[in-house]
């Protein structure tokens, strides 16, 4: 009997210590995982204690007689104690989660790269406002296929599953902050990395919602919307790129100048919007746009207005 009460307890934790749970491949990431598994095992301790403790009352005062057994009631220390000790683990996960939630909600001052995030039915706009560098895509559509070596090789060669390349490829440097900025431009989505035991909705009308990550794995990371937003949302991808710091400024830089022709789909973003293609077919890198000269100098210019003037309102 004893090893049918244990056995949902051994095969429940087939996957210690992660229990099923990501590791995390960002800072903010892990203090989620060591939280979520330092929750898993203190449950694990609380039950098991609970179950030892069933078992023994069970089996020590089990009925041996019709004689009614001694009643013991107002044992105050007794109260005290199984009153007092449940209040006590509350307030440790408590204090464990409070602390977490500050570490994984700050902003940091001095962040290294700042990207404005635009969903939209039924796709995914990531704005490098630093840089005058943007990609966009909908759907399954793969405009930057860069994957963990930095261009050298395509996103499907480095990445550990094909489904890790749908849609467009958000890329970040390792070690380093960077700021998102996330928003809406129609409905609600949600802007959801597993690796990163991360999810933000995305709301229209929100035009400053602020969170951090930093990168501690280099690699490709599949990510998708996860909130009901419409039609094709089952089809609203996009990755995550992590390159290591000098890939990522060769990245920036490796693309020849694009004219800024694709600003971010306006609100009210329908199936027609989706059934066009993103950019125009054979266009190649147009997908990404790079800076035109005249914005690497920080002159205006035709081709760039809608990007730089929705920047410097960002």
């Amino acid at each position: 009997m004893l090893v049918l009460l244990a056995l949902p307890l051994v095969l429940g934790a087939c996957q210690a210590p992660s229990f099923g749970g990501f590791r995390g491949a960002t800072t903010q990431a892990r203090d989620e995982f060591h939280l979520y598994v330092g929750t898993v095992f203190a449950g694990i301790a609380v039950g098991g204690i609970t179950m030892a403790l069933i078992i023994w009352a069970a089996l020590r005062y089990r009925r041996r007689s019709n004689a009614i057994p001694r009643q013991t009631q107002y044992h105050i220390p007794l109260e005290i104690t199984y009153t007092a000790i449940p209040v006590v683990i509350v307030l440790i996960l408590f204090g464990f989660t409070f602390t977490t939630e500050n570490a994984v909600d700050h902003i940091s001052g001095h962040p290294n790269v700042h990207v404005q995030v635009t969903a939209f039915q039924w796709g995914w706009r990531f704005n490098y406002t630093d840089y005058h560098v943007y990609v966009q895509g909908v759907q399954r559509q793969n405009p930057d296929p860069v994957g963990s070596n930095g261009g050298l090789d395509s996103c499907l060669t480095t990445a550990s599953s094909p489904d890790a390349c749908l849609g467009p490829g958000l890329v970040l440097p390792e070690g380093e902050t960077t700021e998102i900025n996330l928003v809406s431009n129609d409905v609600v989505h949600a802007f959801y990395v597993p690796a990163f035991n991360f999810q933000r909705d995305a709301y229209p009308g929100v035009n400053r919602q602020l969170f951090d990550f930093t990168p501690k794995k280099v690699g490709v990371f599949h990510a998708q919307c996860n909130e009901l937003c419409g039609l094709y949302h089952s089809q609203m991808f996009f990755h995550v790129v992590v390159l290591p710091p000098a890939k990522f400024q060769a990245w920036l830089k490796s693309g020849q100048p694009v004219p800024d022709t694709q600003p971010a789909p306006s609100t009210g973003s329908s199936a027609n919007n989706l059934l066009q293609p993103a950019y125009p077919p054979g266009s190649g890198a147009a997908n990404i746009h790079y800076p035109t000269p005249a914005e690497s100098t920080g002159a205006p210019s035709s081709s760039s207005t809608s990007t730089s003037s929705k920047r410097k309102g960002s």
